[in-house]
């Protein structure tokens, strides 16, 4: 179950939003735990175990972490938080790197193991992540215990953010686990919210992926230059607001239970640089290596050479928790090189050069990362850089890269305003002062997103999921 279908829209969401408010308040995080379990299940019931157990076991490690901090004895509590994290890996390692393990074992040493070809718990990297931020937390003393296992496992399984994040760090909502008051005012900003997200996904993403697969689909040879690179910008909105589309809804069905998440996405194709990029992108997972691996490993506390080894240790733990597959490996340590240099010498170059430079540069680059990102099989990937550059004797532009600017070309300008904020900031401007024309425009505007969205719907038959390789 997606949040973009009728299914979740109409069916799903309704019924939990009665039950949560209709229940007592003491009941509502047992709601959510069970209607969340519900969610998950739809698509895959048996792997609901593996969910239960990592709750099972975070809880019981979380308490034991906090009993030996209360008596001081913390070389014991770490064991228990090490234990923790050896146990979730261990899942998280097992379910997606084991076939990635036997097929570089086959091919390295020539060997013929088979491989276990397991289904993917989906949303596995997102919620493993959570568990081992809880009694991390709990140790470092960041947060409380929580000493209600069904309040715990409303935080993992809690399905705004379930399959697709944002990463919730337990810090960040442990007081809302215990006391939460939800307002008119919270649930109203978590439909505009939803509503906007849901736009995002299913009119802008979806449209604009269509493109992407309609030139992926194409005789690489024989694609011209220019269509290579709409190509890449394409998969690049697409990801985009797909991402942040659901991102957005998670952050508004959270405001709709009375939960605040913090922002995941602050538009990222802005950027000047490399480094500003990953401050705006996916902003819950760089926060979140940042706090449990580059920090730990002394960040950029301990000289330079420290750093850059701390950025090279980040990146490939990057690189790899996107998937399981040689291209996601390359991918992160592309983008550590980047920051490496940045870090080294060209940020302050970057800082002094002009905006349109450095934006260039960045969205360059970013483009390049995002040929790594989308092609599993590497020698294809190698193949579509190629035909970018001219590297396969390829025309420049013939009239299918015509065609395709003709049918897309509003689209793609829609798409870069969008995603560049000019278009929030001008309806920003236009609606700072509340008053009553520009609160029915405002509503007006989200029921005819909604309504857009819900047609799409109904009669498209291409509403891809991103988020399974996760």
């Amino acid at each position: 179950m997606v949040f973009s279908s009728l299914l979740f829209l109409f069916r799903y969401l309704p019924v939990v939003l009665l039950l949560y408010y209709i229940v007592p308040r003491a009941y509502r995080n047992a709601v959510l735990f069970f209607m969340s379990l519900i969610f998950y299940a739809w698509g895959e019931p048996v792997y609901i175990l593996l969910m239960l157990f990592s709750t099972v076991v975070d809880y019981v490690n979380g308490r034991f972490v906090d009993y030996y901090i209360k008596k001081g004895q913390r070389s014991k509590a770490k064991i228990f938080v090490i234990l923790a994290v050896i146990i979730n890996l261990s899942l998280l390692g097992f379910f997606k790197y084991t076939d990635f393990v036997i097929d570089i074992i086959n091919k390295v040493a020539g060997g013929s193991l088979t491989p276990l070809s397991l289904a993917l718990p989906i949303g596995i990297s997102f919620y493993t992540f959570q568990t081992m931020s809880y009694t991390i937390d709990i140790y470092r003393g960041d947060a409380t215990v929580q000493k209600n296992i069904i309040s715990f496992g409303a935080y993992v399984t809690l399905f705004p953010q379930l399959i697709a994040g944002p990463i919730i760090q337990y810090n960040q909502v442990d007081k809302q686990l215990k006391s939460r008051r939800e307002t008119v005012g919270q649930f109203a900003y978590g439909i505009q919210r939803f509503v906007i997200g849901l736009g995002k996904k299913v009119l802008l993403a979806n449209n604009i992926g269509l493109l992407w697969d309609n030139i992926n689909a194409m005789n690489i040879e024989n694609v011209p230059i220019l269509t290579a690179w709409i190509g890449i910008l394409a998969f690049a909105f697409q990801i985009y607001f797909d991402f942040s589309g659901y991102s957005d809804m998670a952050i508004g069905l959270g405001h709709m239970f009375g939960f605040t998440f913090l922002e995941n996405f602050n538009y990222p194709y802005i950027s000047k640089s490399i480094t500003e990029f990953w401050r705006r992108w996916h902003i819950s997972l760089s926060s979140w290596f940042r706090d449990y691996v580059y920090i730990p490993l002394g960040g950029s506390r301990k000289g330079l050479g420290k750093q850059i080894r701390n950025i090279f240790i980040v990146w490939l733990l990057t690189g790899i928790w996107h998937g399981a597959s040689m291209n996601f490996l390359y991918w992160g340590l592309y983008f550590a090189v980047l920051l490496m240099v940045e870090k080294i010498f060209l940020l302050r170059y970057l800082e002094k050069a002009p905006a349109w430079v450095a934006r260039i540069y960045a969205m360059f680059f970013i483009l390049l990362g995002w040929v790594i990102f989308a092609f599993d099989n590497v020698s294809r990937g190698k193949a579509y850089f190629a035909a970018m550059f001219g590297g396969l004797n390829n025309s420049f532009i013939n009239t299918d890269t015509l065609y395709l600017l003709y049918n897309n070309g509003i689209l793609l300008i829609i798409l870069i305003l969008a995603s560049s904020g000019v278009i929030t900031k001008l309806v920003k401007k236009k609606m700072e002062k509340v008053t009553i024309p520009t609160t029915i425009i405002s509503n007006i505007f989200y029921l005819l997103i909604l309504f857009l969205s819900v047609a799409y719907l109904v009669d498209a038959s291409y509403n891809p999921f991103l988020y399974f390789r996760f």
